[in-house]
């Protein structure tokens, strides 16, 4: 029997995907617990369309990363904190400072769990940072850290 899955089950198959399964495993346990439908013509064309919007979307998201990309090219932002002797910082500058920073000076918003960190910046200085933006896409946003007068 075919089955188009309309979430993921372990061993068979991913959402979306069309199956073939026995006709006992599909009616007494896919479809009642909602897991997959019968695969109609109606169904199929269903599945189809769906999977066009999704690739449309993806498409879209990898333009829109590509795009923030572009803008972080040259971007240098300035992060402010407090200090000690010796050029130390008191604490950090976590991903969520130089988020809201990029926001405030560039107005480019990047969410603060796609800025990696390779180890937390805890001294005055330039450094670079890395943005992961999805699709394998990255951009570099120049951190320099001044300390506050």
């Amino acid at each position: 029997m075919k089955v188009i899955l309309k979430a993921d089950v372990r061993g068979k198959g991913k959402k979306g995907q069309m199956i073939e399964v026995a006709e006992g495993y599909a009616r007494n346990f896919l479809m009642p617990k909602g897991l997959a439908v019968l695969a109609t013509a109606d169904a199929v064309n269903t599945m189809r369309l769906q999977e066009k919007a999704k690739a449309k979307a993806d498409a879209e998201a990898k333009a829109a990363a590509t795009a923030l990309a572009e803008k972080l090219k040259g971007v240098q932002v300035k992060v402010v904190s407090k200090g000690g002797e010796g050029g130390k910082l008191f604490g950090a500058v976590t991903g969520r400072e130089i988020s809201a920073a990029l926001t405030e000076q560039h107005g480019v918003d990047i969410d603060s769990k796609k800025l990696v960190l390779d180890e937390p910046i805890k001294s005055f200085g330039s450094y670079q940072v890395k943005a992961k933006l999805g699709f394998e896409i990255s951009g570099t946003v120049y951190v320099i850290v001044t300390e506050e007068k």
